[in-house]
């Protein structure tokens, strides 16, 4: 990215920790331009923020961070996206909080396509993150950009199965952008930054502080049409990220589980406060108003005939075994063995350890 006056000033803006959005939003106003901000004398600062804050603007940025950030945002791939720029995501721009400017790795024309966030669990279980590529790769197909947080689990599948369609993914992070984090997931950022889109609020050198996240959610949600929670504890911040996308107007989306996992009873208060229960990806585009090419609405949703389909309908959406599952069905357990791995082929059904088995859709 080419370095200006304008980046210059934003870049600076950025750097001055402490100054909370609404101050920043109303200097901005009544200056007009970050140029006109940090010019601004202490004085007239002060009518409109406090003395503090009139303080720290006055005294600016340390000067190698700026020169070490600039150089950053020099390179090939990499940007400051600010309000002003053209290409600043509208949807953000809908909401009550955007940030005034964010760091950007990868293609800025996805900062503006439809997108859509998926995220859960960073301890999901294999059917969890078998449903968030699944889910994102469909979405994908059908012209979302993948939103979510790059972090193990649920985020890094969906990136990954936005990243195996034409819509890409973005992954929006809680640390600087000069970091990968966490590291088991640099691999990924680095596809991420050449084949989609890495985006962050906070300045280079940032670690993953945990203050950090909550803050990182509300930009998932405000970037997307939509939020599916695929698997999530009562204490994951994923509903942390629906709550946000709730206040923001956004449509909240929830795949339902067994009851007996823990994993799915942040999934299942979502559903009994609103949210849509989902169980294929055609469901979250008929929901938001797209059939996806070459399909039918009930495509997916249609039952298997014969005893394939009295077996699905016996599991539901609990964890069972086979004697379960015969027991239920009224089928003998040879049949019902049969009947699962036509189901396993079909993806309609997923082996769990201990022999149980768990519907994916």
């Amino acid at each position: 990215m080419e370095i200006d006056a304008r980046v210059e000033a934003w870049a600076s803006l950025q750097l001055l920790a402490g100054i909370p959005a609404r101050s920043l939003v109303a200097l901005l106003k009544a200056y007009g331009s970050p140029h006109a901000v940090l010019n601004a004398s202490r004085a007239s600062l002060g009518k409109l923020v406090p003395a503090e804050i009139a303080a720290l603007i006055a005294q600016g940025p340390d000067t190698g961070q700026l020169e070490r950030t600039l150089a950053w945002i020099a390179e090939p791939g990499h940007a400051l996206v600010a309000w002003d720029d053209g290409d600043y995501p509208k949807a953000l721009l809908t909401t009550a909080d955007p940030p005034p400017a964010f760091y950007y790795r990868g293609r800025r024309e996805l900062l503006n396509q439809p997108s859509f966030a998926i995220v859960g669990s960073r301890n999901a279980t294999a059917q969890g993150v078998d449903n968030a590529e699944a889910f994102a790769a469909a979405l994908s197909a059908a012209d979302f950009t993948i939103v979510s947080g790059l972090a193990l689990g649920i985020d890094a599948a969906a990136h990954r199965g936005g990243l195996s369609a034409k819509g890409s993914s973005i992954a929006v992070v809680g640390t600087g952008l000069d970091r990968i984090y966490p590291s088991a997931n640099r691999d990924l950022g680095e596809r991420l930054a050449q084949q989609g889109g890495l985006l962050s609020e906070f300045p280079l050198g940032t670690p993953p502080l945990p203050s950090n996240f909550p803050r990182r959610n509300r930009v998932i949600s405000g970037l997307s049409r939509g939020v599916l929670v695929v698997e999530a504890t009562l204490a994951s911040g994923s509903l942390i990220t629906a709550r946000f996308a709730a206040e923001q107007g956004r449509e909240v989306f929830a795949i339902p589980g067994s009851i007996h996992s823990p994993f799915s009873k942040g999934s299942h208060r979502l559903i009994k406060e609103g949210a849509k229960l989902v169980e294929t990806a055609q469901d979250v585009l008929e929901e938001l108003g797209i059939i996806a090419p070459g399909r039918t609405p009930d495509a997916e949703r249609a039952v298997p005939a014969g005893d394939a389909g009295r077996v699905l309908a016996a599991l539901g959406y609990e964890l069972l075994g086979i004697d379960a599952l015969a027991e239920r069905s009224g089928l003998d357990a040879g049949a019902v063995s049969v009947a699962l791995v036509e189901l396993e082929l079909g993806r309609r059904v997923a082996t769990l350890p201990g022999g149980l088995f768990q519907r994916l859709r």
